[in-house]
């Protein structure tokens, strides 16, 4: 590891809340033995190509659509910006009813959520009333909508993850193409409103950082403060989802990693003098091909149900059209299905699929991947 990379491992990096997640955890855990045994496998589990235990933990797509055509996003290279049809709430509780070990899922994938309207709040309180820890995302677009942003604290749902890449608005409208800043600056403040009036610590600002706003760091841990924030996280990715049209045009907005390295750290102060918490995300510091305790954990541990109802690795690819592993209304065959064991067999010899080799430090032919 380099000298910078062992700077940006010193970034600290977003957590939930320890004490509400291992509360939840123990409500999870307490439904049935076998969450509990499957839960307990995993914790022993091992990098095999067979995985005796079923996910803990699950991204699903609610809808592959986005009324933003973002700079740096695959969707905004789809045709009408939009993948396949939205998900079902039938077929999204009949998944989380086959795995009942899951005790979290991430209900968003590559699109704006809150476009499924009422059946993305019924999945949320499906999986909240089965004590799963959910976390979401959202644009912030459509909050004023319908009492969207009331609706959303009122689901139980326990973390709002708020896509905010811009502090002026030239910047955030130049990245977030359809986007009003004015619009979602006022929404992100009713939205922590709501939440504080229930003394909830439910959101986080979320950042992902390219030339355009890398500037604005600290003016955006500043931004975020006067909209109630508590908790921003700069994502320090720009990746491209396993495509190399997508990787290439992405690898045009990125900037240095010692500039980053120098805003970041002022980003903190600027936070730590806010009573902000500031943290930051980048994939590269994980994983690491010829380390096998560093391999990434997804194959292993965690999938991506697309809206589609496709099984796909990860939300890094997000993309059945990229990846597919099979269907996932018969989630539990395709888990260990030679599909899936072929995947994980690549990563355990090293042979890693070009869709991966961007989320690790160190990888075959690298440079020639979709980093």
């Amino acid at each position: 590891m380099t000298l910078l990379h062992h700077a940006f491992a010193d970034l600290p990096a977003p957590r939930p809340d320890a004490e509400a997640y291992a509360r939840n955890l123990r409500l999870a855990l307490a439904r049935s033995p076998r969450t509990r045994d499957n839960y307990e496998a995993l914790q022993r589990g091992s990098r095999d190509e067979t995985v005796a235990h079923l996910p803990t933990k699950l991204d699903f797509e609610n809808v592959s659509r986005c009324n933003f055509r973002c700079a740096m996003c695959q969707v905004s290279h789809w045709e009408s910006g939009r993948r396949a049809a939205d998900m079902r709430f039938e077929d999204f509780a009949r998944i989380i009813d086959e795995l009942d070990t899951l005790v979290e899922i991430k209900l968003q994938g590559v699109g704006e959520p809150l476009l499924g309207g009422d059946a993305y709040f019924r999945m949320i309180r499906y999986a909240r009333e089965r004590h799963i820890w959910v976390r979401t995302t959202t644009n912030a677009s459509l909050l004023h909508l319908r009492d969207y942003a009331r609706q959303l604290v009122d689901s139980g749902v326990n973390e709002v993850q708020v896509s905010l890449d811009g502090a002026s608005r030239e910047v955030f409208e130049a990245i977030r193409h359809g986007g009003d800043f004015a619009l979602v600056t006022g929404n992100c403040a009713l939205l922590n409103r709501l939440a504080n009036e229930r003394d909830l610590l439910l959101t986080r600002m979320w950042v992902v950082v390219q030339q355009l706003n890398a500037p604005e760091m600290t003016s955006l841990v500043e931004l975020g403060s006067q909209l109630g924030f508590k908790r921003i996280t700069f994502s320090l990715d720009l990746h491209g989802w396993g495509q190399d049209h997508v990787a290439a045009a992405n690898r045009e907005l990125a900037v240095s990693e010692a500039e980053v390295l120098n805003r970041a750290f002022l980003a903190l102060e600027r936070g730590t003098e806010l009573g902000v918490e500031v943290t930051y995300w980048r994939n590269t510091t994980k994983y690491d091909v010829h380390e096998p305790s560093r391999l990434c954990p997804w194959p292993f541990e965690r999938a991506f149900v697309s809206s589609d109802l496709r099984v796909v690795p990860c939300c890094m690819i997000g993309n059945p059209e990229v990846v597919e592993l099979g269907p996932a209304l018969d989630f539990a065959t395709t888990w260990n299905s030679e599909a899936y064991r072929a995947f994980r067999r690549a990563h355990i010899e090293g042979r890693l699929p070009d869709a991966c080799k961007a989320c690790y430090e160190s990888a075959p032919d690298k440079n020639k991947s979709l980093g």
